[in-house]
């Protein structure tokens, strides 16, 4: 009988075997992959100090934290609800010294008090990588291409990468489509909302051709090649050919160049990654800088949770019944090759109805 009280918050929720299994099985094979291109894991705790976790990173919002007093230190602690500050954090202090670029990896669990619409979840596995000490072209392209693999090894099908330039609106701003101080907020949010109305409205009738130069990537960047307002846009446009060109057939490449949602502190290059068969995104990336030391990184998160939304999670590896009295050295055999047992325990028990697809009768192996 349920109570009242076995009844959880809104956005969690228990994880049952099948689907555990499935997060586990994905988490496992992108970490390899990640560990094979030279990425440490590294596992920094689920708790810190509040100041630690809001100042390493521009646009981290501590109020989706869950903060509370630390009763040893009296000091505000808070859960994380972003784990890349904190490898920002490692990479300045524990790490300071260890020599760059430096490959960092990591998996764990994340919490925010409060979840978009289009994503309820308040708890979520985060999976991802940071390339710290370089900003340039060659590191932006290792790390689209590595968040890409990672997802191809998790048995994601259909990828597509949407390319942003996070800091767009700044950059024209200064000199090339030159707004006032109090323009520049209005113009950057009328373009996250694409209302070209709007845009007008604020001042903004200089960046109307930047809400068109979005679709497939050679044909963005043609429309974005003919507003380059006196080349200021140059180096970027040449930067996105070079990363796309990593990219190759593998993934679908497409641009929105005013897109911010989800890049509160990337600079100058973001991107965020889809896949078939999954609503919504599956993770993001970019460059950005480390608070307190201002180092250059390169990175990206997924979200495992929402990885294996789009696989068929039926586990068709054989599960062997081992009736008592069963050969125990074939039994440890089975297993290294792969399978998975379930000794019996009691008489009278069902072997179909436990899940098993075979037996194991003394030293005999049977189909169920």
């Amino acid at each position: 009988m349920t109570k009242p009280d076995d009844l959880l918050p809104e956005g969690l929720e228990d994880k049952l075997p099948r689907e555990a299994e499935a997060i586990t099985r994905a988490m496992r094979t992108s970490l390899d992959v990640l560990w094979s291109h030279g990425y440490d894991r590294v596992r920094p705790p689920l708790i810190e100090f509040e100041k630690s976790l809001a100042g390493r990173m521009d646009g981290v919002q501590p109020r989706r934290m869950f903060r509370f007093v630390d009763p040893v230190s009296l000091r505000t602690l808070a859960l994380r609800s972003d784990i890349t500050p904190q490898i920002g954090r490692i990479a300045a202090t524990s790490m300071a010294g260890t020599p760059r670029p430096l490959r960092l990896a990591y998996c764990g669990e994340t919490a925010q008090i409060k979840a978009d619409q289009l994503a309820p979840a308040r708890e979520r596995i985060q999976l991802g990588a940071e390339l710290i000490g370089a900003d340039t072209v060659a590191a932006a392209s290792e790390v689209v291409s590595l968040a890409i693999e990672t997802l191809s090894a998790a048995g994601l099908t259909g990828i597509s990468v949407d390319f942003t330039l996070p800091d767009l609106v700044d950059t024209l701003a200064e000199k090339a489509l030159p707004l006032a101080p109090d323009q520049v907020d209005a113009v950057r949010r009328e373009l996250d909302m694409k209302d070209a109305g709007g845009l007008k409205a604020a001042g903004g009738d200089a960046y109307l051709p930047l809400l068109y130069a979005t679709g497939p990537l050679s044909d963005a960047l043609e429309k974005l090649c003919a507003i380059d307002a006196g080349g200021a846009l140059s180096s970027r446009i040449k930067a996105l050919e070079a990363i796309a060109e990593g990219v190759g057939s593998v993934a679908r490449a497409t641009l929105d160049p005013t897109e911010r949602h989800g890049f509160e502190y990337q600079s100058w290059f973001g991107f965020t990654l889809y896949a078939d068969g999954i609503r919504g995104a599956l993770g993001r990336g970019g460059t950005y800088k480390v608070g307190g030391s201002e180092e250059p990184a390169t990175g990206f998160t997924l979200y495992v949770d929402q990885m294996i939304k789009a696989r068929r999670q039926s586990d068709t590896s054989a599960f062997v019944y081992l009736a008592k009295g069963h050969d125990a050295t074939k039994a440890a055999e089975l297993r290294t090759e792969g399978y998975r047992t379930l000794a019996q325990i009691s008489d009278g028990e069902d072997p179909a109805a436990l899940g098993c697809t075979h037996q194991l009768i003394g030293g005999v192996l049977t189909v169920l």
